[in-house]
């Protein structure tokens, strides 16, 4: 019998957005089994303050936890941003994995030296988004937009809606007048976009999403710490949510997750 340990991945966000990075885990480790948590009830994470995004991921985890988590994703710049390192303290001995604005894979691939990027305020304002810039932005120039009120429009599956559409002109359009010819998708909701949003940039302009990063590294941590699934093992996917959802059928690129859905809160 090959060694392994079948227990789930544990995945959480504030709300659906998240389920960009659980596809991508799911599609890069199709063995794996994962558990999602989408925090509904309190969704968007930005507006709030540093304590409330720690208090509800630790909630959280430890609900993950309980599930019998090998690892927990943090597929949330904000709650990574706000929280990942309390996180880890807190439970030292469970391997987290968060996210975080691909600001070095933009600083590379810019011709113009101008580099969007779309997050929250929260991600925006945070220490981890300071040190990334202070890392690898020092070259470029970044122009940043918290894209406020973009999540409860995904949320809700307005994902073509004419609100949509028009929020994301007046995001897009100020940084394309400057050049800018690299995207930074920095928040798990917005990859959902991504067809929109391919429609409305020049097609030279890179849109970098972190999902696949993301599973990459969960990959790699797993091989590392020898916590992978058995190669015979059957993955299962469970949902969970903490308030309501909006109709889900949308996810028409994530069939597992369609065909899956087992536990609301």
């Amino acid at each position: 019998m090959s060694s392994g340990n079948n227990n789930p991945i544990g995945v959480f966000d504030s709300g659906i957005g998240g389920l960009s990075v659980a596809n991508a885990i799911s599609g890069l480790l199709p063995k794996e089994s994962l558990i999602y948590f989408a925090d509904t009830g309190r969704v968007p994470y930005g507006p709030r303050t540093r304590q409330e995004i720690t208090d509800f991921s630790f909630e959280i985890t430890r609900f993950l936890l309980d599930h019998q988590c090998k690892m927990i994703v943090v597929a949330c710049n904000t709650a990574t941003a706000a929280a990942l390192e309390s996180l880890r303290k807190q439970w030292p001995d469970i391997p987290f994995v968060g996210m975080e604005p691909a600001v070095k894979p933009a600083a590379e691939a810019t011709r113009s030296g101008k580099v969007g990027v779309l997050a929250t305020l929260s991600t925006i304002r945070s220490e981890r988004y300071a040190e990334l810039m202070r890392r690898y932005a020092a070259n470029v120039e970044v122009f940043e937009n918290p894209c406020i009120g973009l999540v409860p429009l995904i949320e809700a599956g307005q994902l073509n809606a004419p609100e949509t559409i028009e929020q994301l002109k007046e995001i897009l359009t100020p940084m394309l007048a400057q050049q800018v010819d690299t995207l930074v998708l920095g928040c798990t909701h917005y990859p959902f976009l991504l067809p929109l949003l391919k429609g409305m940039v020049p097609a030279d302009c890179k849109i970098i999403d972190p999902a696949p990063a993301v599973a990459r590294q969960v990959a790699r941590r797993l091989e590392h710490l020898s916590l992978a699934a058995k190669p015979e093992h059957p993955a299962e996917y469970q949902f969970f949510h903490s308030g309501p959802v909006a109709d889900l059928s949308f996810f028409t690129d994530i069939p597992w997750f369609i065909h899956s859905v087992k536990s609301s809160k």
